[in-house]
């Protein structure tokens, strides 16, 4: 890998989390989203799921502990640059979370563009039975220090 490369294709960091119910809660109020699906359990047993559902915002804010992690097990923090998290680009919620379920979250740098100086990453997330419940592109640019 060279220095202007901070990252290789294929770098991959994996991280897994039981959603709990205080976790979406917690997340309800600090994004101010109380929709039923999420908060309302008399509310959702209604419906096709049965049961409250993970915000599709929380399992993104999930991932940026392995954007962060990736950094930390590749030592970029060593490299001559900043990595500096641009957003995620097609992001799609395939499945329902539910509260108790285990998700896992693999983070994988797909390309490194030495021009833009940008990494791009695929994220999936699966559930406890290995079936993919969101799926992202996370874009990184790294600015150079001082």
């Amino acid at each position: 890998m060279s220095d202007k490369e901070p990252l290789r294709k294929g770098s991959e960091v994996v991280f897994s989390k039981t959603v709990s119910e205080a976790d979406i809660n917690q997340f309800a109020a600090l994004s101010g989203d109380f929709g039923p699906n999420h908060v309302d359990e008399t509310f959702m047993k209604k419906s096709a799921y049965g049961k409250r559902i993970a915000h599709g915002a929380l399992l993104i804010a999930y991932t940026s502990k392995v954007s962060s992690q990736i950094i930390e097990d590749y030592s970029v923090a060593e490299n001559d640059a900043t990595p500096i998290s641009l957003g995620y680009d097609r992001i799609r919620f395939i499945k329902p979370v539910f509260i108790d379920d285990t998700i896992t979250i693999r983070y994988t740098v797909e390309s490194y563009d030495t021009e833009s100086a940008r990494s791009s990453a695929k994220i999936e997330i699966t559930n406890d039975d290995d079936q993919l419940v969101a799926v992202a592109t996370h874009i990184m640019k790294w600015v150079p220090n001082r």
